[in-house]
């Protein structure tokens, strides 16, 4: 199909700019040199230099004063931890369903407060303080407490740990009093210990955590819930809510299922061989540990899941029996291949996220006339592997304001900044050096 001519256009500048770019003898595509020598173009797009001076290294306090966690197990009291630590001037309020866990939690010092779901405490809380509610819960319960939020009338931010979205999205639009005040959240962290004597402060550093905002989603709120977030040392990846459910069946659903069956494989034959399970170390239990994990748990998640869980596991059955029958048919070449790609994206991926503090890359978008800037802007951020550290949203006058965004060295930003022209943004590249790794004032 031929595209459009202003989409040609794109592409030719882009083109273009990466043609005098190897002219100049610039072979490493080191970006932020990159973005010191061209200016980008459509509307007021240019590229502007930033000093260090703009840096603060000062942990910004939270927007958030009073936080409800509803659920204290393994995720729910990490993140009251964690967030006690990060930001030890909020107040933590903590539900669960259990006398001990609340106890735990309390003695720890990880909540100021804490109460069951049918406590006078926890509904005086939600109307007279929260201006932020997790609710860490499984999956099963998450509805019964969008009903108890929206009873007391909440109207502060809502968002969630758990591992499917579809129907608690359609959950919170029928029930919340204001959807748009709900951010769909799920931290890909995790740990073969379940409950709260599994929590920690440290589990999020590092991981990944989800958010799925969408064209309703009220800006700052995002930019608060973004920022609290990164402040507990995890890094936002933000996607579409119709792909956030598909997306984790691969990369951790599938994987946990897999995980089982070849535990339940080396327990088939435990009788025949009584040496297996003292032969199952090194990589056979890296790559099952998390078989470990919560049975009840994850039989909510791969029923609430089922559709994408079951099309992975498809494609999972339709790889091993690639192998199979290369090995049946004795094809040496098709079985090497096999491995190979799996070898050469399992060196691809990062052995653990460190981003550089040498290295810091502002941009800035005008947000006129348009909705849902917000969610479109981080999703595509998200999609070219770049790493959103902070959000500023800079108000210049009524119905007009400038988001900003602080990237750190990952994911192509010639990507991103084509994507985000090719949706119509004006945008500007300011290359950052602080000496140090910090949030922009």
């Amino acid at each position: 199909m031929a595209r459009s001519d202003d989409a040609a256009r794109l592409s030719s500048s882009y083109g273009n700019l990466q043609a005098q770019y190897i002219q100049l003898g610039l072979t490493e595509p080191n970006v932020y040199n990159w973005m010191r020598e061209f200016r980008y173009h459509k509307g007021d797009t240019k590229v502007e230099e930033s000093t260090a001076e703009q840096i603060s290294t000062e942990q910004p306090a939270s927007t958030f004063e009073s936080i409800c966690i509803i659920g204290l197990g393994l995720i729910g009291a990490s993140i009251a931890a964690a967030l006690k630590r990060a930001y030890p001037d909020v107040r933590i309020f903590g539900v669960d369903t259990d006398s001990r866990t609340r106890v735990v939690a309390l003695e720890r010092g990880w909540v100021d407060e804490v109460s069951g779901p049918e406590d006078e405490s926890f509904a005086h809380f939600i109307t007279d303080a929260a201006d932020l509610v997790i609710i860490a819960t499984p999956v099963a319960c998450v509805e019964e407490y969008l009903e108890k939020l929206a009873a007391l009338g909440y109207q502060g931010v809502v968002t969630d740990t758990v591992s499917t979205k579809t129907h608690i999205i359609e959950a919170a639009e029928r029930i919340l009093p204001s959807p748009q005040n709900y951010i769909p959240g799920h931290p890909m962290s995790g740990s073969e210990n379940n409950g709260i004597d599994g929590a920690r402060s440290d589990l999020f550093e590092g991981s990944n955590w989800i958010l799925c905002p969408d064209a309703q989603t009220v800006p700052e709120h995002y930019q608060a819930l973004h920022e609290l977030i990164c402040g507990l040392s995890a890094r936002v990846v933000s996607i579409k809510r119709e792909d956030h459910d598909k997306t984790v069946a691969i990369v951790s659903h599938v994987p946990h299922l897999v995980a089982s069956a070849l535990v339940n494989l080396a327990n088939n034959h435990a009788d025949e061989s009584k040496s297996i399970m003292r032969l199952a170390a090194g990589g056979f239990k890296d790559t099952t540990r998390i078989a470990a994990g919560s049975p009840k748990l994850w039989c909510g998640i791969a029923f609430d899941n089922a559709d994408a869980l079951l099309s992975g596991l498809e494609e999972m059955t339709s790889i091993l029996d690639s192998f199979a029958t290369a090995i049946r048919e004795e094809d040496r070449a098709s079985f090497t291949d096999l491995l190979g790609q799996a070898a050469k994206t399992r060196r691809a991926l990062p052995s653990a996220w460190i981003p550089s503090s040498e290295r810091l890359l502002e941009v800035r978008i005008p947000m006129v006339n348009k909705t849902g800037v917000v969610a479109e802007v981080t999703t595509i951020a998200s999609s070219v592997g770049c790493n959103i550290q902070s959000i500023e949203i800079d108000h210049l006058s009524e119905g007009n304001a400038v988001l900003s965004l602080m990237l750190t060295d990952e994911g192509d930003v010639g990507q991103l900044s084509f994507k985000l022209i090719n949706a119509g943004y004006s945008v500007s590249f300011s290359p950052i050096e602080p000496k140090e790794h910090a949030h922009v004032q």
